[in-house]
C-alpha cells in the first residue's frame, strides 16, 4: 500500500516511517508535516492507498483536511487525543491510534487497512476487466458495458456500446478471463453478453449499439447449450 504521514510532530512522524519501514505491505510515498501540502499534494493526482493523519495542526486540521477533499483513500488517525475519535467516525476512518503508538498497535490498524483493500481489489475485478490500451497503460472495462466479442484472426474484439477494443487474445483464452453466468459463446467467432441481448429471431441474436443493430448467428454446435442457458417462457 503506498501510504503518507501527515503530522506537524516531527518525532511521531519519525515513529510512524520507522514502523512502515518495518511492514512489508507499506510504501512511505512522503512525510508532511501540515496538511495545506498533503492537499496539494492530493490536489495534482498523486495516488495514495493510505494516510496516517494527525488531527491537532496549526494552519488545517486533520479534520479540515478531510473536509476538504474528495475520494480520499483509507485513513489511519494518529492523535495524542481521544476527544476526536467521534469526528473521525462521522469521516469512516479505519483505525484511530492514540499517541504514544506503539507497534503492535500500529501493525494491527495496517493490516485492516490492507484486508480492506484486498476486499475493494476483489470487487474491481469482480466487475469487469482490464485491457491493455498501449505499451504501458490499462483500461478497465465493466462486464455490463460488453455486448459481444468477436474473434479476427490472432485478435479478438471487445465491443461496448459506443466502442470497439481490438486486443492480441484467442476466443479461449478470453472466454476464460470471463463470469460463465454473464457470457456465452454462440458462434466459433463470437462471444455475447446474455444481459445485453435484445431478442432472438431464428438463429439470430439482435443487439444494438450506439450505431446501428447487430445481427450475431447462433451456430449449430452452440446453439443447444445457448438454449439451455437463458430464460424462455412460452406462451
Amino acid at each position: 500500500m503506498k501510504c503518507i504521514i501527515i503530522d506537524d510532530d516531527k518525532v511521531s512522524r519519525l515513529v510512524i516511517e520507522k514502523y512502515i519501514s518495518r511492514t512489508d505491505f507499506l510504501d512511505l510515498t512522503t512525510s508532511f508535516d501540515n496538511a495545506v501540502d498533503a492537499a496539494n499534494f492530493f490536489n495534482n493526482m498523486n495516488i495514495v492507498d493510505l494516510i496516517f493523519l494527525d488531527i491537532e495542526m496549526p494552519g488545517m486540521s486533520g479534520v479540515e483536511f478531510l473536509e476538504s477533499l474528495d475520494n480520499l483513500p483509507q485513513i489511519i488517525i494518529i492523535s495524542a487525543k481521544e476527544k476526536y475519535a467521534l469526528q473521525a467516525i462521522q469521516h469512516d476512518v479505519t483505525d484511530y491510534l492514540l499517541k504514544p503508538i506503539v507497534y503492535s498497535r500500529f501493525l494491527k490498524a495496517a493490516v485492516k487497512a490492507n484486508n480492506l483493500m484486498s476486499e475493494e481489489l476483489k470487487k474491481d475485478r469482480s466487475n469487469g476487466i482490464f485491457i491493455k490500451s498501449s505499451s504501458s497503460s490499462f483500461i478497465r472495462l465493466f462486464y455490463d458495458d460488453i455486448l459481444w466479442i468477436e474473434a479476427m484472426e490472432n485478435y479478438v474484439v471487445i465491443t461496448t456500446y459506443d466502442q470497439r477494443h481490438t486486443i492480441h487474445f484467442t476466443m479461449k483464452a478470453i472466454l476464460n478471463k470471463l463470469p460463465a453466468d454473464k457470457f456465452i459463446r454462440v458462434h466459433r467467432s463470437y462471444i455475447i453478453n446474455k444481459k445485453r441481448i435484445e431478442r432472438i429471431e431464428d438463429n439470430m441474436i439482435i443487439m444494438n449499439t450506439k450505431e446501428k443493430r447487430k445481427s450475431i448467428p447462433i451456430s449449430k454446435s452452440y446453439k443447444d447449450d445457448f438454449m439451455k442457458n437463458i430464460h424462455i417462457v412460452n406462451k
